[in-house]
């Protein structure tokens, strides 16, 4: 396993104690950067990573003590541990190594076993304090994920891959100069008795996802128990091997590892450059959790929506059982409103509720006598006043109940005209509500289309031209201007919804 080298900036003018303080440091594993007074080991820190600095007191240019100032005073380098080497040894002198910043004091000439242990005490110390600042840092982003995901989390609009693509972003590191964060993520989604790996890295600023043939990942990883695990050595451990093996021959480098296994997703972070523990098994499995749980919900919700739009169909397919029209003429004229509702910039909810709610349009007609419906000829005024009751008979059969307000305004106005020539009301203008207004030219066009006992069926051109000019029947005074033109700039999918529906019918 590659070991991760702490960086010990040493900075003093004399070289001899530069050499000495290499020859303590280096056997210990630390990777050491030499500079030669203040000056310099400020270039240095802000051009790469330092871990720890070791700087002498009495120096040219810049002293130890305003290099120790200046890097506790910027917030990009305040967290490194300064350590001053000095012969000084009054109280004043400590005193303004204190007030500088400095983390700890060194006598000249040092021992060399007392400046390992210095140096390994404030890189823990430093290595806790980073821990510390990552697992506040993830706390705000798991509440701010969770918080995320409720707000903006539309069942039927619900992506998995999409909300994956979110929780890899969450886990990896960002860049190379962050470090406590994985560098590579792997995920395995299960469909059914299938399953796909894919791949996530941070490469030029972006999330980079891409698919692997990994296979399964461990035996855990079928069973229906979850199982969160960490190891910092998994090449050396039973339960990893087959994995770092597998991985190993697609050059992935297994450093350490996170893994979240579960029936379902599974979730593998791999390389944080430092020590994982339970604290990041524990916000890996929040953070898939959340993932799992919001798919599951969408997936019952979906199910939910689905039942609720069989029923839907299935009233408004009772409404047209005595009607002239088949029931082909519901679900096209749900496509039509949701046409023109799409071409108006309408939300998609908007749109989808439309599609669906529109096909309860007529429910009212259950309460209208069969031998008015199929009456072959046209109808007497007391038959006339009993056919326009079906407006609010359908707004009495839909109810109040507001997952149904879209369609009760439907069945109540979508006869009614904006020149206010319609019923039941003679509601004019935007005093109709607009899914009423949407609906009345879907339900125009259709019936332009079909035969009735009073006309033959009209082809597209004839039923766009009736609708845009006027028959003397139908009029473009009898609808919204700005639905008219919706209609006009959408009139070809009109015409293949039409034809679609028409080869469903045929075939």
């Amino acid at each position: 396993m590659k070991t991760l080298n702490a960086v010990i900036l040493c900075v003093d003018d004399e070289p001899g104690n530069l050499k000495l303080l290499e020859r303590t440091l280096v056997p210990s594993g630390y990777l050491i950067i030499k500079a030669n007074n203040g000056r310099e080991a400020l270039d240095i820190i802000s051009d790469r990573k330092v871990d720890l600095v070791l700087t002498d007191v009495m120096m040219p240019e810049v002293d130890g003590f305003e290099t120790c100032r200046r890097i506790k005073e910027d917030e990009r380098y305040r967290h490194i541990p300064v350590v001053m080497i000095t012969a000084l040894g009054s109280k004043t002198d400590r005193i303004r190594g204190i007030e500088a910043g400095a983390d700890e004091f060194l006598a000249k000439p040092f021992d060399h076993a007392e400046v390992l242990v210095r140096v390994r005490m404030l890189l823990r110390t430093k290595q806790l304090d980073e821990m510390l600042g990552d697992s506040y840092s993830n706390i705000q982003n798991l509440t701010a994920f969770g918080s995320h995901i409720m707000t903006s989390f539309r069942p039927a609009e619900f992506d998995l891959m999409a909300q994956i693509d979110s929780l890899a972003n969450q886990i990896i590191r960002k860049s190379a100069e962050v470090t406590g964060r994985p560098s590579t993520v792997l995920v395995r989604i299960v469909n059914g008795h299938e399953f796909a790996w894919h791949r996530y890295v941070h490469d030029a600023g972006s999330l980079e996802r891409s698919c692997i043939d990994l296979g399964p990942p461990l035996d855990t990883a079928d069973n229906s128990d979850i199982n969160t695990s960490f190891s910092n050595n998994p090449s050396a451990e039973i339960q990893f091997k087959s994995l770092v093996g597998r991985l190993a021959a697609m050059d992935i480098v297994v450093e350490n590892l996170v893994c979240y296994l579960s029936n379902k997703p599974t979730v593998i972070a791999l390389n944080y450059g430092r020590r994982v523990t339970q604290y990041d098994a524990t916000v890996l499995e929040n953070l898939a959790m959340q993932t799992h749980f919001f798919m599951h919900l969408a997936t019952q919700l979906r199910e939910k929506d689905d039942a609720f739009a069989y029923t839907v169909h299935s009233l408004a397919r009772a409404a047209e059982a005595n009607d002239e029209d088949t029931g082909d003429h519901i679900l096209r004229v749900g496509e039509y409103c949701a046409i023109i509702a799409k071409e108006l910039g309408l939300t998609v909810e908007t749109v989808n509720t439309l599609r669906l709610q529109a096909t309860l349009h007529d429910v009212g007609k259950v309460h209208i006598p069969s031998g008015i419906l199929k009456k072959p000829g046209p109808l007497d005024a007391e038959e006339w006043v009993i056919m326009k009751s079906h407006a609010e008979k359908g707004a009495e059969i839909i109810g109040d109940h507001p997952k149904f307000e879209t369609a009760r305004q439907i069945a109540l106005s979508h006869h009614e005209r904006w020149d206010g020539g319609g019923y039941p009301f003679g509601l004019s203008g935007e005093q109709i509500p607009l899914v009423g207004r949407i609906m009345n030219i879907g339900d125009q066009y259709d019936a332009l289309r079909n035969a009735r006992v009073y006309k033959p069926a009209f082809d597209h051109a004839k039923a766009v031209k009736i609708i845009t000019e006027g028959d003397g029947r139908t009029m473009p005074d009898h609808f919204d201007p700005q639905v008219l033109k919706a209609f006009v700039a959408t009139a070809a999918l009109f015409e293949e919804v039409y034809e679609k529906f028409t080869d469903i019918r045929t075939s």
